[in-house]
């Protein structure tokens, strides 16, 4: 029988001008969806990119896309391959590589959550940030009833300091669709960056419930936790939220990241 995998590994770009703050635009991922079982060439080109070796992964990833050449998950593991190595030799061939490559990705798969935010980011940090709010608003007016363009246009609002019309989008993207993890998530990173950490633990806690295996969720319950234990911010009667994230959550992941995305 056939199985999947999806991967993820963020990716810091290394020139951008932004400010580390609301899911970073130029924090991106490699999320893979390997066709077949793990071990197949996707799969070993994930293995290769977390160790490190860019170059031999994105030789895997080439042959990947020989031997399914209509796989859109393929073309986005290329294209974030060219981007980690023209961020890191700062070669703008290597770049307009992912750029072009990105837009094909999103050819085959129009809805493609991770390649519009990819491709998003390498806009904003080649000074094109008015292209990456063009990408993704048309996104939102194409795919009317998806909410992840809402919570994409949020991440970007935010990183660019508006954070009311950031929050607007998030409000309308859980109006939309209330069990959306990311935007739940998104919620949550907001009001740790304004210092509202109680709540943010809250927001947390209803991504997990949603999709329990975030780890790195896991972690800011937890540092928020000792945050607020040491800032004595606890008022009496009030306890420490559970640093294992959303009740009935299970204490270490045990299912398939595919939905994860922080």
């Amino acid at each position: 029988m056939a199985c999947s995998v999806q991967i993820q590994k963020a990716m810091r770009c290394m020139n951008s001008p932004l400010n580390n703050q609301l899911f970073p635009i130029v924090a991106i991922a490699l999320c893979v969806a390997a066709i077949g079982c793990s071990m197949g060439k996707n799969g070993t080109g994930v293995a290769l990119y977390q160790q490190g070796r860019y170059a031999e992964a994105l030789q895997v990833f080439e042959q990947a896309k020989q031997t399914d050449p209509a796989n859109a998950d393929t073309y986005y593991n290329l294209a974030s391959t060219y981007h980690r190595l023209g961020n890191n030799a700062k070669d703008k061939k290597m770049l307009d590589n992912a750029e072009s490559i990105y837009n094909q990705c999103l050819d085959l798969s129009p809805d493609h959550v991770e390649c519009h935010r990819a491709l998003a980011v390498l806009l904003v940090d080649t000074g094109r940030s008015d292209k990456a709010f063009a990408l993704v608003k048309n996104w939102a007016q194409r795919s009317p009833r998806l909410s992840d363009p809402r919570v994409e246009l949020a991440r970007l609002h935010q990183e660019f300091n508006q954070t009311k019309i950031a929050a607007q989008y998030l409000d309308e993207a859980l109006a939309m669709d209330p069990n959306n993890a990311r935007a739940w998530a998104a919620r949550g990173r907001m009001r740790e960056t304004s210092g509202e950490l109680m709540q943010a633990v809250q927001n947390y806690q209803q991504s997990l419930a949603i999709n329990s295996v975030q780890p790195e969720l896991y972690q800011r319950i937890g540092a928020l936790n000792v945050r607020m234990a040491q800032n004595a911010v606890l008022t009496p009667g009030t306890t420490i939220a559970g640093a294992v994230g959303a009740p009935g959550a299970p204490s270490s992941p045990t299912t398939s990241p595919e939905q994860r995305r922080y």
